[in-house]
């Protein structure tokens, strides 16, 4: 039996060749990058994932070879044999590992012809991202797209040493499971065997992991796909990868401690970079402070300063009066930019902020005699004194304001501070900076359920110190979760998981459950850990945006092989898609479809 390779096997990746294999035969294979006709002699830049080579058709010394490259075109699947060489003086390309040398061509096998692909295989190509991913496979050849994905399996490879040379187990567990009422949507697969009832994909192993932890196994992990049913955004996906990982007999520092580990050893196989442990700490409300968000982004400045005591009295009744209805008012030192930003610039800045929900943007340019805004009339000299002290305003700063109740202020100013960064070029992407933000409040108030709800998740621990607190002020009860954020995005979060039944019970009866519906929802979970359950905790990594942290990419779906879109959709197979009427019968469900 023959195949269509014959006797031509690899020898070499298009990058491997150097001046010091001049004089050898060698094969190589890949796709064609672009075919130049000079004269004759046909140069082919042939390339794999690995890089690119060029390999030489001359009529003078191979003619039945050179005849049948003048058919070779783009994308090309192509086996060749012959000789490397070094390129004449003067047509080197250094930006090539293998610029100094070429092949000539004695054996040609085209392994398969290819349709002219919808763009170039390049990296900077500018084309409609809805065509690359009708086209993911062709996209995916591109060499940015095969180094991120090649870095991502680099990473997930060092986790797993990591992880495994700790003493932690990979175990998988189910992805059909039940439906938890807690956090996103749940995506729902209807069971043929049970008609009327459906498994949900899971949003996060974490009931099963802390049901290992009680079985025995002390250190778990996986590299596992989770799934929610939320609106998309350049960081999601319905479909996404966590490194997730839980431990027994732990605490915070613990948890840290192998967190911090991992990502340290992620780095310096990935990136060979060695990052400074132990990373920062900061509570939640010294992120919210200082930042306006409670992923900070901490390599640059621009910190926020409450200035709502000092105006509390002001003349100026857009501050005073939030102030009165139990806001605050912020103020955002841009220094130096008086004059570097315009009046149209500035009218940008407070439609940017209006998307997170600000009513507007107060600002001054402080000048050298003078104040200019139209809002400086309404300060007292008094006030404008301590104003400038508490702010460090000096000729030449331009200062932003935000007043609102607390949560609008720090978003506004939290997403504008990092806004500013960007046009100021005061990010330098090269820096790594890492913090673990902690203290969080265990529980929030949803308006709109009328209730309250976990924060993280409801098998979250509270802090010991705030337990007394859990029924008569829950809003001001801290968790025993954590934050790792990485230059402003969050990239991990975990906590220290309640191990005991009773506090269980009383942190779901906090979030409005009864007895009936939570052991509805959770009596398994109740019931195992009324049989000796150890202290545990654990972490989980977006594995996705930490890749494209680490790829230096503007999107997850650079990181990922077959992403969806924005509304959650396969372009390249259709997905998703109708089920026959078959399909359906036999699940007993009918469509109806939406007005």
């Amino acid at each position: 039996m023959t195949d269509t390779l014959g006797d031509m096997r690899r020898t070499h990746h298009c990058n491997a060749l150097s001046a010091g294999d001049v004089g050898s035969e060698v094969v190589l294979m890949g796709w064609v990058q672009r075919r130049r006709d000079h004269g004759g002699v046909i140069f082919v830049d042939l390339r794999d994932r690995e890089g690119m080579t060029q390999v030489v058709f001359n009529p003078d010394r191979e003619p039945a070879v050179h005849r049948k490259a003048h058919g070779i075109r783009s994308e090309y699947v192509l086996g060749v044999r012959g000789v490397v060489e070094r390129r004449p003086e003067g047509m080197t390309n250094p930006e090539l590992a293998t610029g100094e040398i070429e092949v000539m061509v004695s054996e040609l096998k085209v392994l398969n012809k290819a349709r002219t692909p919808p763009f170039l295989i390049e990296n900077k190509v500018e084309v409609n991202e809805n065509t690359r991913l009708q086209n993911r496979h062709i996209d995916l050849r591109r060499p940015v797209l095969q180094r991120n994905l090649m870095m991502r399996h680099k990473a997930a490879a060092a986790a797993r040493a990591f992880l495994n040379d700790q003493g932690f187990l990979d175990i998988e567990t189910p992805f059909l499971t039940r439906s938890t009422p807690e956090g996103a949507r749940d995506y729902l697969v209807p069971s043929r065997l049970n008609p009327g009832s459906f498994y949900a994909l899971p949003q996060s192993p974490q009931l099963f992991k802390q049901l290992l932890m009680i079985s025995g196994f002390e250190r778990y992990y996986q590299i596992v796909r989770c799934f929610r049913d939320e609106d998309l955004r350049a960081d999601r996906q319905p479909e996404f990868t966590q490194v997730d990982i839980e431990m027994s007999f732990a605490g915070e520092d613990d948890v840290m401690y192998v967190a911090e580990g991992l990502i340290a050893a992620i780095f310096r196989d990935v990136l060979e970079m060695e990052v400074k442990t132990p990373f920062d700490r900061m509570t939640y409300h010294e992120a919210l402070s200082r930042y306006g968000l409670d992923r900070p982004d901490t390599r640059f400045g621009l910190e926020l300063c409450d200035i709502s005591d000092i105006v509390a009295e002001s003349g100026f009744n857009v501050f005073a009066g939030a102030v009165k209805k139990g806001g605050i008012v912020k103020a955002l030192n841009a220094k130096g930019c008086a004059d570097f930003f315009t009046r149209k610039e500035i009218d940008d800045f407070t439609e940017f902020v209006s998307v997170y929900r600000a009513k507007g943007l107060a600002w001054i340019r402080v000048k050298e005699n003078e104040w200019q805004s139209p809002i400086t009339k309404f300060f007292t000299e008094a006030e404008k004194k301590d104003m400038a002290e508490r702010l460090d305003m000096e000729p030449g700063d331009l200062v932003f304001f935000g007043a609102d109740q607390s949560a609008v202020v720090n978003e506004a100013l939290g997403h504008l501070r990092i806004h500013l960064a960007r046009k100021l070029w005061l990010i330098d992407d090269s820096v790594y900076r890492f913090v673990w933000i902690t203290d969080f409040p265990m529980l929030e108030y949803d308006e709109a359920e009328k209730r309250y709800q976990a924060l993280h998740h409801p098998f979250t621990a509270p802090a010991e110190s705030d337990m007394e607190k859990l029924e008569t002020d829950p809003l001001s009860v801290r968790s025993r979760a954590y934050d790792l954020v990485l230059n402003g995005s969050e990239i991990g979060g975990g906590s220290i998981r309640i191990h005991q039944k009773d506090l269980q019970i009383r942190v779901l009866e906090a979030l409005g459950m009864n007895r009936e519906e939570y052991a509805e929802k959770f009596g398994f979970l109740i019931s195992a850990l009324d049989s000796g359950a150890p202290p545990h905790g654990g972490i989980a990594f977006g594995f996705d945006r930490l890749m494209t942290i680490l790829c230096g990419s503007q999107s997850i779906r650079e990181v990922i092989a077959f992403p969806k879109t924005q509304k959650g959709a396969c372009l390249m197979t259709d997905a998703p898609a109708g089920a026959s009427r078959i399909q359906l019968d036999e699940l007993g469900l009918k469509v109806v479809r939406p007005k």
